[in-house]
């Protein structure tokens, strides 16, 4: 056994890289190695011998592992320092114009929206996207039966049993910001909301995880004449065409009351969306005026005030835009796509200079 311990610590010692080391932890302990064979052969032996054989072996074999880990890690730094004395990088050096990143569409399109709405004199308000089952749901006059409370749809946080507490959700839509925003601002005010939200959907133009913008407006005299110049506003703004034409649809949401869905006037020609011209028309948001019950619940008396909402998908609009086919492309983390549909970093989007660069 001490030729074998020498034999294999000096091996050991001697190795110049780690493919050589585990060719030598082979020889050794490996599974037909000359340790490994030692062992075996305790079997054949008398219970005396077994008995002073047995630790004397299992005693090297754990010797020249450790022998071999120290060395595999003095190998590895040997090797980092190499790579440290061989590769360097000047910090100075400019960019490389081919390495600078961009902006991802819905980041571009979130700053185009802000802009547009910040003209018009709304701020922009942000709430958490782990949210009370009130804020997300009975604040905004959606009733315990309602579809959208169904787990099928909705993500509910795990509670532990017996757990009493109302449960958290991740947020269905970002009108728990605006419940949030007349409890702390009170009237007047004129918010939007961007953000993250979270539905239990998922296909060509549905995600788990999409964006949404809403806005708020609660004023004394408010009607849906404003709400309609408003997103006129918007679309002409957002699309940059000079004349664009709106249709409301009577709909139905707990949280508006009249509610009312919004379609473009717009034309598919070769495939292409063009707004503003043509004979279709194309639905790109909800809207209303806003619910007494969900102003009350934003601590706002109804019989003083009044107000509009609307809400419509970051991501939805920027496909419309930029001509981007399918949405479970945005969360694909695809360089390529990005590359492709990405925005320079330093243009930023504004009304006098231009949203989309």
């Amino acid at each position: 056994m001490d030729d074998l311990r020498d034999k294999y610590l000096g091996l050991i010692a001697g190795a110049s890289d780690e493919s050589g080391l585990e060719d030598i932890r082979v020889q050794a302990v490996g599974k037909k190695g000359e340790v490994s064979l030692k062992m075996r052969e305790l079997g054949k032996m008398t219970p005396d011998e077994r008995k002073e054989a047995g630790p004397k072996l299992n005693a090297l074999k754990d010797e020249i592992n450790s022998a071999l880990s120290a060395k595999k890690e003095a190998l590895a730094d040997a090797a980092l320092d190499e790579r440290l004395r061989a590769e360097w990088l000047d910090v100075t050096l400019p960019s490389r114009p081919r390495r600078q990143g961009t902006i991802h569409p819905v980041s571009q399109v979130t700053e185009e929206v802000t802009a547009i709405f910040a003209d018009m004199g709304f701020t922009v308000a942000e709430g958490p996207q782990i949210e009370t089952d009130w804020h997300n749901f009975d604040a905004l006059n959606i009733p315990w039966h309602h579809s959208s409370r169904e787990e099928m749809d909705t993500f509910y946080m795990h509670r532990a049993e017996g757990d009493e507490r109302p449960p958290h959700v991740l947020r269905t839509h970002t009108s728990p910001v605006q419940i949030r925003a007349m409890l702390g601002q009170g009237a007047p005010l004129r918010v939007i909301a961007p953000g993250r939200v979270y539905r239990a959907d998922y296909d060509q133009t549905h995600t788990p995880m999409f964006h949404q913008v809403e806005g708020l407006a609660v004023d004394r005299d408010i009607s849906m004449a404003n709400l309609k110049w408003v997103l006129e506003e918007f679309v002409r703004a957002y699309f940059e065409v000079d004349d664009v034409e709106l249709r409301f649809r009577a709909s139905h949401f707990p949280f508006t009351e009249p509610s009312a869905e919004v379609d473009i006037r717009c034309s598919w020609e070769g495939g292409q969306l063009k707004v503003g011209e043509g004979d279709d028309w194309l639905e790109i948001l909800g809207s209303g005026m806003v619910h007494p019950k969900v102003l009350q619940a934003g601590g706002i008396d109804p019989d003083q005030w009044q107000g509009f909402a609307f809400g419509m998908g970051i991501d939805r609009i920027a496909m419309l835009k930029y001509g981007i086919p399918d949405l479970r492309a945005f969360f694909d983390s695809d360089l390529r796509w990005l590359r492709h549909y990405g925005f320079r970093a330093l243009d930023v989007p504004t009304l006098h200079g231009g949203l989309s660069g």
